[in-house]
């Protein structure tokens, strides 16, 4: 995949004097002038943000419609439209590496919404943590992606789930809680974009990549512990792992769709880092 000209490039040609020879073409040189030059890809996306998360706020999930507007977006964008190839050096391990690093390509933030590239080479992690009161678009612009997610499992007597587990033995933590997988599959690029909400579509989740692969995000609003958006980060332990207070109200059949969740610190082992990104520029407007 080709890297897209720079801004430099296209503007010297916009710039470039034609010959004054008839009437005719100086009409045709007028015209040129007047048309407005289409958005770059990643622009539109930008633009499409900026209407979509105007009136949002924590916990507020644009309309059926700008998601849809959104997505449609997200959906066409390719790595070729933010300047990204397999072949660059965020993508590659050594063999006397321990977990991979993972690069974080930052492209805009407001405080409506943010929007990044994260650059995962093969085996690369990026742990399971949640999005709280957050709508996430997620893009998968090349390589192949394992994805599970889960959603806290409403819990309670008319659902004849129990929220907590038996913490008698000492064994079981005390602060764990019963969530729901969502998703647990791999995703293959060329492919649709997904979307998260706060309380669904699997808001806790974590990537691992089983190819070098990138993915594009929009998160909106983005993170902010000023406004109590905090990323936490959790462990995952199978449903038969802890004696449940009522377990036996969950179908045995059922339970591998359970799991329970321990939120922890950050992991240690978290090797990412940021970088500049180098694609076709996002001209901020008013």
């Amino acid at each position: 995949m080709g890297f897209e000209r720079s801004l430099a490039d296209r503007k010297g040609k916009q710039f470039f004097e034609l010959p004054k020879e008839t009437t005719k073409n100086n009409k045709s040189r007028k015209n040129r002038r007047r048309s407005k030059k289409p958005s770059s890809p990643i622009q539109k996306l930008y633009e499409t943000c900026k209407q979509v998360f105007a009136s949002t706020d924590t916990g507020i999930v644009p309309s059926l419609e700008d998601i849809q507007r959104l997505q449609s977006v997200l959906d066409k964008m390719k790595a070729v439209d933010v300047g990204l190839s397999p072949e660059m050096p965020y993508f590659r391990t050594t063999a006397d590496e321990g977990t991979p690093p993972i690069t974080y390509l930052h492209l805009y933030e407001n405080n409506k919404f943010s929007m990044g590239i994260f650059c995962l080479p093969p085996s690369g992690v990026i742990p399971l943590h949640n999005h709280p009161g957050m709508t996430v678009f997620s893009k998968l612009l090349f390589g192949t992606m394992h994805i599970k997610a889960y959603d806290w499992a409403e819990v309670g007597a008319e659902n004849g789930i129990s929220a907590s587990v038996d913490a008698s033995n000492g064994t079981a933590p005390s602060s764990i809680r019963l969530a729901k997988v969502k998703v647990d599959a791999n995703f293959t690029a060329p492919c649709d974009s997904t979307i998260l909400y706060p309380a669904d579509g699997g808001n806790m989740h974590c990537f691992t990549a089983v190819t070098a692969c990138a993915v594009l995000d929009v998160l909106g609003p983005p993170y902010s512990d000023h406004d109590g958006r905090h990323c936490s980060y959790y462990l995952d332990f199978p449903f038969t792992k802890f004696s449940a207070v009522d377990g036996k109200l969950i179908p045995e059949a059922e339970r591998e769709s359970y799991a329970w969740l321990e939120e922890r610190e950050q992991p240690e082992d978290l090797a990412a880092v940021g970088a500049e990104y180098r694609g076709p520029k996002i001209v901020e407007s008013r």
